[in-house]
C-alpha cells in the first residue's frame, strides 16, 4: 500500500513539474511530511532525489523541442553554488519549525508569483544583475527546503524578460535538474534519515507522469494552471503554518 501510494503521489508531483515546470518540490516536501511522516530534514532530502528525477524526465522533451536556455541556466546555477551548498550543509541544524515556517513562507511567495499576469512583448536579454539575484535565491531555496526555485524562474522569465511560458519552463527544469544534484549531495548527512522505498516509488510515478505532461504542456491554458496551482500552493501554506503553530 505504501508503494502504490508513493506512485499515485508521484505521479501527481509529475504532472504538476510536467504542466507547469515547476513546484514539484513544493509538493514532495508536505507530502511526504503530512502523508509518510517523514521528518522535516528527511522530507527536504528525499525531495530533492524525487524532483531531481522528475525533472530530468520533463526536461527531455523541452530539449527536444529546442525550448531550453541553457547559458541562462547554467548561470544561474554556477552563481548560486555558494548559498546552494552553504545552507545544504547547515540545513540539518535548523529546527522542525524553522524550516516548515520557512517553507510555508516560500509557497505563500511562490502561490503570488504565480497570479501575476504575464506582459506581451518580445523576448529580450536578461540583464547579469537579475540573474545573479535569481541565482542567489534559487540556490538559497533549494539549500534549506530541498526547492529547486523553478517558481522563481519562470515568472521572472515569462513577466520581466517576456520569454514564451514553453521556454521559461523548460529553462525551469533545466535549472531546477542541475540545482537538485548539487543539494543533493550537499543534503549527505541526512541521507541515512530517509526510508528510500517511499521516494523511491514517487520517483518512478513522477518520471512517468512528467515526460507525459510535459510533451502535453503546450495543449493546456497557462493561465488556468497556474491559477489552479496558486490555489494549491496557498491551502499547502496555511495548512504546514497551521500544523506547525497551532495543532502542534
Amino acid at each position: 500500500m505504501e508503494i502504490i501510494s508513493g506512485l499515485l503521489a508521484g505521479g501527481f508531483i509529475g504532472a504538476v513539474l510536467g504542466f507547469i515546470g515547476a513546484g514539484g518540490a513544493m509538493l514532495s516536501v508536505p507530502i511526504l511530511l503530512y502523508i509518510f511522516d517523514f521528518t522535516p530534514q528527511a522530507a527536504t532530502t528525499a525531495a530533492i532525489a524525487v524532483v531531481l528525477t522528475a525533472a530530468i524526465s520533463g526536461l527531455l522533451p523541452k530539449i527536444k523541442s529546442k525550448e531550453v536556455l541553457f547559458k541562462e541556466a547554467s548561470v544561474i546555477w554556477s552563481l548560486g553554488l555558494v548559498t546552494n551548498i552553504g545552507f545544504s550543509i547547515i540545513a540539518h541544524r535548523l529546527s522542525d519549525s524553522v524550516i516548515t515556517t520557512g517553507f510555508a513562507l516560500v509557497l505563500l511567495s511562490a502561490g503570488t508569483a504565480m497570479l501575476i499576469k504575464p506582459v506581451a512583448g518580445t523576448e529580450k536579454k536578461i540583464p547579469i544583475i537579475w540573474l545573479v539575484v535569481m541565482s542567489l535565491v534559487i540556490g538559497s531555496m533549494t539549500g534549506l527546503f530541498g526547492i529547486g526555485g523553478g517558481f522563481l524562474a519562470i515568472p521572472v522569465l515569462v513577466l520581466f524578460f517576456k520569454v514564451p511560458q514553453g521556454k521559461a519552463a523548460g529553462t525551469s527544469l533545466a535549472i531546477i535538474a542541475i540545482n537538485s544534484i548539487t543539494a543533493f549531495f550537499g543534503h549527505y548527512q541526512n541521507w541515512s534519515e530517509v526510508t528510500w522505498t517511499v521516494p523511491i516509488a514517487m520517483s518512478i510515478g513522477a518520471v512517468i507522469v512528467a515526460r507525459f505532461a510535459s510533451i502535453k504542456s503546450g495543449q493546456m491554458n497557462a493561465t488556468i494552471l497556474r491559477k489552479s496551482f496558486a490555489f494549491l500552493l496557498y491551502s499547502i501554506a496555511v495548512f504546514t503554518l497551521l500544523e506547525t503553530w497551532v495543532i502542534a
